[in-house]
């Protein structure tokens, strides 16, 4: 009998430690392998090496019976393709049948951002005279100005930073690494905190850590953490406007653009592997400049 549990413990041991994936992405992969799973014991199937292509559009066909957007369905595909790769590797299977499926296209939904006059809030609630306020005034300055991923944030080090160039040592995905810079705010509110109150925060705990942004017990902060500190952020500061931490990202990559950078040049900032990636936002920015044209120009209405 096929030992389904097994192999997905493997599949996932392979996803954490070859592919440094996110809890995140490997929360994704499980769901959407006991999926899989559950379609193969109906089926009956006993034997990996038994799946065929029709065996797969029958598996499609039910994702689409359940009404699941297109997107959802091609996530479930690419997780099971790159199930069936690792099998190959293992040599527990001798060919993917899911290899030749092709994924339905999806429509990419352009990313949203924040105005300056919507950020310019947000760097104005802090307490610059509270540790914690310091820390605040620090993470979405640090945000906002590399456009980093929240994980990325999350896991960064006091020896990452590089204050004499203004650059940072970013650890991406995938074990990507590279450098990015800062500028003149960034470096004002990080200098402040990692001088003042991230000293008084690190008092709390009992033991030390190289990690740059602290909770309020003095102990790494969580990427759930940084949340909650732009969610409490957003409230006192009375913006209407939803703000994660990726919604900073898309704003870094949308100003950047709009203010002349070239699309390589934000690709490699961002961390993008592929220049697709970063094209989303140029979609963005004709957007911007279609609403500054129509809201300006004397005879455009």
């Amino acid at each position: 009998m096929l030992d389904f549990n097994k192999l997905c413990r493997e599949f996932v041991e392979y996803l954490q430690i070859e592919k440094n994936a996110s809890p995140y992405t490997i929360k994704y992969y499980q769901e959407d392998l006991d999926i899989f799973f559950a379609f193969l014991s109906r089926e009956g199937v006993s034997d990996l090496n038994q799946l065929d292509p029709k065996m797969i559009r029958v598996f499609l066909t039910e994702l689409y019976d359940k009404q699941l957007s297109r997107r959802t369905v091609s996530r479930k595909i690419s997780s099971i393709r790159s199930f069936y790769k690792f099998l190959e590797r293992e040599a527990i299977v001798q060919s993917n049948p899911i290899s030749h499926v092709s994924i339905p296209k999806t429509d990419k939904p352009i990313p949203t951002f924040l105005y300056m006059e919507e950020l310019e809030k947000l760097f104005e609630v802090n307490d610059m005279t509270d540790p914690l306020g310091q820390r605040n005034q620090a993470l979405i300055e640090t945000l906002y100005g590399t456009g980093i991923r929240v994980s990325e944030c999350q896991g960064l080090r006091l020896s990452d930073i590089d204050f004499t160039i203004g650059t940072m040592f970013i650890r991406g995905k995938g074990k990507k690494e590279r450098y990015v810079p800062f500028g003149r705010f960034a470096e004002i509110a990080l200098e402040t905190y990692i001088n003042e109150g991230r000293i008084e925060l690190l008092e709390k705990a009992k033991s030390n850590t190289d990690h740059v942004f602290l909770n309020a017990r003095g102990k790494p902060l969580t990427t759930r953490g940084i949340r909650v500190v732009l969610e409490k952020m957003v409230e006192k500061a009375a913006v209407t406007v939803h703000v994660h931490p990726h919604k900073l990202r898309h704003t870094f990559a949308t100003h950047m653009l709009n203010e002349g950078a070239d699309l390589r040049t934000v690709q490699e900032l961002l961390g993008h592997e592929n220049l697709s990636s970063t094209q989303i936002y140029t979609h963005v920015t004709k957007d911007y400049m279609r609403k500054v044209y129509m809201n300006s120009h004397p005879r455009a209405k």
